[in-house]
This record gives structure tokens, C-alpha cells and sequence, in this order.
């Protein structure tokens, strides 16, 4: 964990409890925090440059914290953390910030995690991202995959290139999100924005009804399972921009992820169906820069063309990567190019890149190449 002496540079030893779940938001953007969060018998800990560090105050008790928790929840939030144990909401707090909430049993105790959102909405030089993603908000048709763990910036890349095809074009866009993270007005486009268990039942059911809406653009919040993926990929393949996002590492395994969802008759209809839809996948990861005062993303970036398309069709996964690496004037890069080049630039650590590498061996080898040269 981080120091508690950085913590206690803004609030000193002892402090009391935070009295509302107002002053606990506060103290996230107060203390540059991405992340809050709170769990009974302990005090609230805060995510500062990628490490949790608790906040030195008495811990809450389980009653105080939910209390608190329920200051945020309104009758419907709580009706589904009763019937699902968990439940996701978005949070404006004028003055302090906009969150993404979940909220969570674990060992019979309500527990949250919070995070802090982005004022604004950043392009992609801001966020750190390769040039060539922005070609993805020119796209007119086919499915776009952002991937990567809870935490990696999919929601804001998304909605980067939402902000970016409404500032530069005259499209209907319809997103479907658990819950709405960022509020997109309505400037070049019409962009209306559906939640979760707020305006509609499921994200199948959502793409379902988009289809009638005259959408040019779709995007779906997550694929999570067969019938919101099959509905998205028919909606990609009838001529329709898709954007979603998938929890997987990378390209390769994404491809998999997607494919091993269904039963295995229908595999093969399904490769099929993603070697004609499918445009892109990116996987992304946020690492520690060397100055220790952010993160920074490391990007792998698959374009599909001929050759990739048939691979995915076949079945060939194994081969992938050799052709992501490979196609590095199309504006692709395997994660660990991505790696390489931030530490050239200098903006990640030699530790911090072979602990993010899928083939660390193959990394340092490259590493080493580098040093030479």
C-alpha cells in the first residue's frame, strides 16, 4: 500500500469519520484518488497512482455504512441490490464530480467501489492513445471491440470516439449503458442514451429496439452473454457501426471469448459471422508511468483485413498475433510493440513493462535489442 505520510499531507493524522457519502466524494477528488472504496470494519481506502492507501479515520461499521450508501441509492437501486446482490448507478455530484458506482454484498455486508470520472471529455492525445484510432469514428459499418480489465479506460476511450463522431458528423447514435458513465449532448448528432434497468430490460432487448430507431451508430455497454453478442454482431452485419466492450486480455483472446460463449454447433456460424463484421479490437491496460504521478495506457490494436479474416474464420487464433505484429503500417501494434515504445519514450518502467507483458520473454529479448542500438 501507498504511504499513509502522502495521504496525510492533505488530512494529518487523526481525522474523524466523514459524516456523508458527499464529503467521502469529496475527499476522492481532494486527494487525487481514481477510486473509492468502502467496505464494513474498515476505514474508506482510496486508489492514488494505481495503489490503495486507507484513509486515517476509525473504520466504518456496517450499519453506518450502509447508511451512508443509502444516501446515494434511490428505491429502484435498492429493489435490485435486494433481488442481484449488487447494482451499478451513475452519480453527478455538482461541484464535486460525476462517479460510477457498484454496489456489492460481500460476507453480508454491504461494500461499494466508486470511481471518479473525467470532467470533460478528452480526445485522444489527451488519454495517450495511438493516432491510428483515429480513424475508428470514421467507420460507417462492422463492430469495434474495446477490451480489457475493470479499471483500463474502455468506458472513456468509448466514449472518446462517441464525442468525436458526434463533433464531426451527422449520424443518429444510440447507446445502451449499465450504468450511463458519460452524458453526451447533442451536437452534430442525435445521441440517445438508454440505462440499464432505467429505460430498458437488457442490452438484447435494447439492440432489439435500436434496430427500429434508424440507428447509424449502436454502441452496447458490454457483451455479456450469447444473446446481446449475437444480436450485436447481426446488427454490425446489417450495416450498422457497433461499438461494445468485452473483459478479456487481448485480441486473441477476445476472438476466443467471443466464439466460446456458444455452444459448439454454433461456433463455426459464429467465426464465420465475426471474419465479415468485425473491424477492430483494442485491449488496453493502464500502467504507472515513471514519475509516479499517473498512469498511462498500453494499447494492442487489431485491424482486420484479408488475411486476418481468414484466420478468424478458420479458426486459426494461434496465428493472430504474428499478423497483429506484423501489420504495423496499417496501424496495428501487439501489446508488447506497445510496451516497448513506452519505455523508449521513457514513460513506463523495465519492471512495469514485463509485468504487463502477455510473453515477457519475447519483451525482454526485444528490451535488449533496444539497448543495443
Amino acid at each position: 500500500m501507498q504511504p499513509l505520510e502522502q495521504v496525510h499531507q492533505v488530512h494529518p493524522l487523526p481525522q474523524s469519520k466523514p459524516d456523508s457519502m458527499e464529503e467521502l466524494l469529496r475527499l476522492t477528488a481532494e486527494l487525487g484518488a481514481t477510486d473509492l472504496h468502502l467496505s464494513g470494519n474498515m476505514p474508506p481506502s482510496y486508489r492514488i497512482r494505481g495503489k490503495i492507501t486507507p484513509y486515517p479515520c476509525p473504520p466504518f461499521t456496517p450499519r453506518e455504512l450502509e447508511d451512508r450508501l443509502g444516501e446515494i441509492m434511490s428505491s429502484r437501486h435498492m429493489e435490485l441490490l435486494k433481488s442481484k446482490y449488487s447494482v451499478d448507478l451513475g452519480l453527478n455530484k455538482p461541484g464535486v464530480g460525476r462517479f460510477r458506482v457498484i454496489i456489492f454484498y460481500q460476507r453480508g455486508c454491504m461494500s461499494a467501489a466508486i470511481r471518479m470520472l473525467a470532467d470533460g471529455m478528452p480526445g485522444f492525445k489527451e488519454l495517450g492513445l495511438p493516432t491510428s484510432l483515429a480513424q475508428l469514428p470514421k467507420f460507417h459499418d462492422g463492430l469495434v471491440l474495446v477490451t480489457g480489465a475493470t479499471g483500463s479506460g474502455k468506458s472513456t476511450t468509448l466514449a472518446t470516439i462517441i464525442d468525436e463522431i458526434n463533433r464531426t458528423s451527422q449520424r443518429n447514435i444510440i447507446t445502451i449503458e449499465d450504468p450511463i458513465e458519460y452524458e453526451h449532448a447533442n451536437i452534430n448528432c442525435i445521441v440517445s442514451q438508454r440505462e440499464l434497468y432505467t429505460d430498458v430490460a437488457s442490452f438484447a432487448d435494447a439492440i432489439r429496439d435500436s434496430l427500429r430507431q434508424d440507428p447509424d451508430v449502436i454502441l452496447v455497454g458490454e457483451m455479456r452473454d450469447p444473446e446481446t453478442i449475437r444480436t450485436a454482431i447481426t446488427a454490425a452485419e446489417t450495416g450498422h457501426l457497433v461499438f461494445s466492450t468485452l473483459h478479456s486480455r487481448d485480441a486473441t483472446s477476445s476472438i476466443n471469448r467471443i466464439v466460446g460463449t456458444f455452444p459448439a454447433g454454433e461456433q463455426s456460424q459464429i467465426r464465420q459471422q465475426l471474419s465479415t463484421s468485425l473491424r477492430t479490437v483494442v485491449s488496453q491496460r493502464l500502467l504507472p508511468n515513471t514519475g509516479g504521478t499517473g498512469r498511462v495506457p498500453a494499447v494492442e490494436i487489431m485491424f482486420i483485413n484479408t488475411g486476418i479474416s481468414n484466420l478468424i474464420r478458420n479458426g486459426k487464433d494461434e496465428m493472430i498475433y504474428s499478423s497483429i505484429e506484423t501489420g504495423l503500417k496499417e496501424g496495428m501494434q501487439t501489446m508488447e510493440q506497445s510496451l516497448v515504445r513506452l519505455v523508449y519514450e521513457g514513460k513506463i518502467s523495465v519492471e512495469t513493462a514485463l509485468g504487463a507483458a502477455r510473453r515477457p520473454d519475447l519483451l525482454q529479448k526485444r528490451l535488449s535489442v533496444m539497448r543495443c542500438v
